[in-house]
């Protein structure tokens, strides 16, 4: 048996039996198993789903569902209006998305974004600790979260001409890693994204938890396509549907950039020494960069902290 997306919304909102946001109803959708019945194909399911839900609410009169809040913005059925647990969809005072779990760490997402990052960008991670950091005014927003590189499978002589010209084929990448976005953190993060990643050849703000409130979606878009920082939602309860919302706009590497980085940061600058050393002979020592887990290991880890 097939399923529409409102029709999971509504059984998810009668069994729950209070409002929820887009992203909880899309967990315990999740939980019962009733994403498998979907009847869609599209790459970011959530994101449809929550544009169901508000233009259900917006504008049909008729609708069975009913929505309270804006930042983040919960949903509950009509026909349980006098029962439902309305208390529960109260906003917190700074817009974050509520929740009884153990709170999730940023640490956390580490091991996830470096199994997402092999697969699909073929790139190997490496953390880069801020407490290696100097402490100078002008270090503020210049370190990345976590910085990747792409190693092309060339053949030797290929590889041998990329030298001879200087040019090796490699690609770095940065990310900036948040817990979650909404409209109260977002200007700060993608900006400090922006930031942290003017010196690769492309930047990534990811997160775990996204508001899929439409202006804020729409925001979100923009600036991504204004700046050419792309956007990653993390999938904490299935590290495979972890996805690219907007690709990265790549670039010359800055080498300003880089330079100051490494006067900055050890860490950074062990990376880009463990890079130059791979490439030189053509090995790829993998135990240098970030472990990278199976996804079942990183659910076991995360289960409990969202």
């Amino acid at each position: 048996m097939s399923l529409t997306f409102l029709q999971l919304a509504e059984k998810v909102l009668a069994e729950q039996a209070k409002a929820l946001t887009v992203e909880e109803v899309w967990q315990h959708a999740s939980q019962a198993g009733y994403v498998s019945q979907l009847n869609s194909s599209g790459k970011t399911p959530i994101h449809t789903l929550g544009a169901q839900l508000y233009v259900a609410c917006k504008s049909d009169k008729q609708s069975r569902f009913s929505s309270i809040g804006t930042r983040p913005k919960r949903f509950y059925l009509q026909s349980m209006k006098s029962s439902v647990d309305i208390a529960s969809a109260e906003e917190l005072p700074d817009g974050s998305m509520n929740s009884k779990q153990k709170p999730l760490l940023e640490k956390q997402l580490h091991p996830l974004m470096a199994y997402f990052a092999m697969y699909e960008f073929q790139a190997y991670c490496k953390t880069i600790n801020h407490s290696k950091s100097s402490k100078s005014s002008y270090a503020q927003w210049t370190h990345p979260d976590m910085v990747g590189c792409f190693f092309p499978d060339l053949t030797a002589a290929a590889r041998d001409l990329s030298k001879a010209l200087g040019a090796p084929k490699v690609r770095l990448y940065s990310f900036e890693l948040k817990r979650e976005l909404t409209f109260q953190n977002l200007r700060e993060s993608f900006f400090q994204a922006v930031s942290n990643s003017s010196w690769a050849n492309a930047g990534y703000l990811c997160a775990s938890r996204i508001s899929a409130d439409l202006d804020f979606r729409s925001e979100l878009q923009r600036l991504s396509n204004s700046f050419g920082i792309g956007v990653i939602e993390i999938d904490l309860n299935d590290p495979d549907s972890t996805a690219v919302l907007y690709q990265a706009r790549e670039h010359e590497l800055d080498w300003d950039a880089i330079n100051k980085l490494c006067e900055i940061n050890t860490d950074f600058e062990e990376f880009l020494r463990r890079v130059q050393t791979d490439l030189n002979s053509n090995e790829v020592r993998v135990e240098k960069y970030d472990p990278i887990e199976t996804a079942e290991k990183i659910k076991e880890v995360l289960a409990g902290t969202h």
